[in-house]
């Protein structure tokens, strides 16, 4: 031994080796390690609890119905619940990130940044499970979008300096509002209309009872309603499966940015490519430029300040955007991939990324781009999610494990619920199908668009709607509780 060695502090490799280390670097002390661990833990149990509600309600049907066994059906529909989430585009997941305060998501690894996540998060855990505790099938997406705007106005109220409200951003919560609340008003009406086609086309009444108990449906209904099931569990997958990925991305960003904060993986000639397009943005930018070359820090500041719901475009903000897009040039400057930044240059590049793109794209959509420059600046803040936006195969693993468990768990509240405590009369084969084949449809067109539905209220609405367009009648007792 040697006097007086001084010894280096324990970090994740002496627990885990290398395995780990591909996973999180090996920069980070036990500590962080610990800390990290807790938090993607309670990203993962809000997926797990979103088992409790969404997934259940992709097999609430068919287990009603008798149409599979329970665990035949939670099996079957964790299944297609792990593609649709491994075939997810990601888009979903970021914009949901997008509706966070611009200076939490650039400083996500702060006190300030960690209080958010964990605050989020919890409330949301919370939530949920008090109304999985009632059988109440409950959205985990108005609970998510609900916590985010609450430490948005939060940070605003508590920042010095900020005007309550400003962090939040507005535009991106209309936009995900009138999907939440459009989703479930499509699911009742074309539940309706499609039972009622239904009933006028096809002339077998053994599709308009109820289901016997212990009794499986007829070969044909009982394919039609494992179809639909399986369509509800890809679609929930593709979608609400992204929400717990974003959240969990937005964690290892912040512990991990030697890992996390760019994607590693893009390839020598998507880097040189990338880098001459910065070259030519600038010129770009540099036409709109009417003042003199912002300072470094600065640039930094002009630009979160415009990206805040009240922040306007300012003499500066034009030659910031460009100073920050100098400074990816020079952060990719003769590199062939990006494992030859350092931690500190990868977090900065992502975070000028991320003014850049976004900076665009606000000044895009106030119409201050030029017709001639518009396809090639949207083009350019394309090719800058390529570096920004990616999931990990791992972490679509692991979300769609914590779904399928908490769907085996839970399934049981939330299936008498949407079988008998919507309308005031058993759910029939038909309704199940045609809740569930609009369900499915609804839920997928709002993922190409990148936009967040709850399965929950998409589905319930469904079903309320055939049990209007059969005249059975509604619980309103539920209803209002939904």
């Amino acid at each position: 031994m040697i006097v007086g060695a001084r010894r280096s502090k324990p970090s994740l490799s002496d627990f885990g080796g290398a395995s780990l280390e591909s996973l999180f670097g090996n920069s980070l002390t036990t500590g962080s390690a610990i800390f990290l661990f807790l938090a993607l833990a309670l990203a993962l149990a809000f997926e797990f609890v979103n088992g409790f509600h969404d997934t259940a309600n992709a097999v609430a049907t068919v287990i009603y119905t008798n149409s599979l066994k329970p665990t035949v059906a939670v099996v079957w529909s964790g299944i297609w619940n792990l593609i649709g989430v491994l075939t997810s585009s990601g888009a979903v997941a970021f914009g949901v990130i997008a509706l966070l305060p611009v200076e939490l998501v650039l400083n996500v690894g702060s006190g300030a940044g960690f209080a958010m996540v964990f605050a989020l998060l919890l409330s949301a855990i919370i939530w949920n499970l008090g109304t999985w505790y009632l059988g109440l099938p409950a959205s985990s997406s108005h609970t998510l979008i609900g916590a985010i705007l609450g430490v948005g106005l939060a940070n605003s109220w508590l920042t010095p300096g900020h005007v309550f409200g400003e962090g939040v951003n507005w535009a991106k919560a209309e936009e995900i509002g009138i999907s939440l609340l459009a989703s479930p008003l499509i699911g009742f009406t074309l539940a309706a209309l499609l039972l009622i086609a239904c009933k006028a086309l096809v002339k077998r009444p053994e599709l308009y009872t109820a289901p016997e108990k212990g009794q499986p449906p007829p070969l044909w209904i009982r394919s039609i309603l494992v179809l639909t099931c399986t369509g509800v569990s890809f679609a929930h997958g593709s979608n609400d499966g992204q929400k717990g990925m974003g959240l969990v991305m937005l964690i290892l960003i912040g512990l991990v940015p030697a890992v996390y904060a760019v994607n590693l993986a893009l390839p020598p000639d998507e880097i040189r490519q990338f880098e001459s397009s910065t070259l030519a943005t600038t010129a770009v930018l540099d036409k709109y430029v009417t003042t003199a070359p912002v300072r470094h820090d600065y640039a930094q500041v002009e630009l979160s300040n415009y990206l805040k719901t009240t922040g306007k475009v300012s003499p500066d903000t034009y030659s910031a955007l460009a100073n920050k897009n100098r400074e990816i040039t020079e952060a990719l400057a003769g590199r062939s991939s990006v494992k030859e930044l350092t931690e500190d240059q990868r977090t900065n590049l992502r975070s000028n990324l991320y003014l850049v793109a976004e900076s665009i794209g606000k000044l895009n959509k106030a119409h201050l781009l030029k017709d001639d420059d518009k396809a090639g600046l949207l083009s350019y803040k394309s090719h800058i999610e390529k570096f920004t936006k990616f999931i990990p195969d791992w972490v679509k693993f692991a979300v769609a494990c914590a779904l399928g468990l908490g769907t085996m768990i839970g399934w049981k509240r939330i299936v008498v619920t949407v079988g008998e405590k919507i309308g005031k009369e058993h759910l029939t084969y038909a309704q199940g199908a045609s809740a569930e084949l609009v369900a499915m449809t609804t839920i997928g067109a709002a993922d190409i668009l990148g936009l967040p539905v709850s399965t929950t209220h998409v589905l319930s609405s469904g079903i309320a709607g055939t049990m209007f367009a059969n005249r059975s009648g509604l619980q309103m007792s539920t209803v209002r509780s939904l």
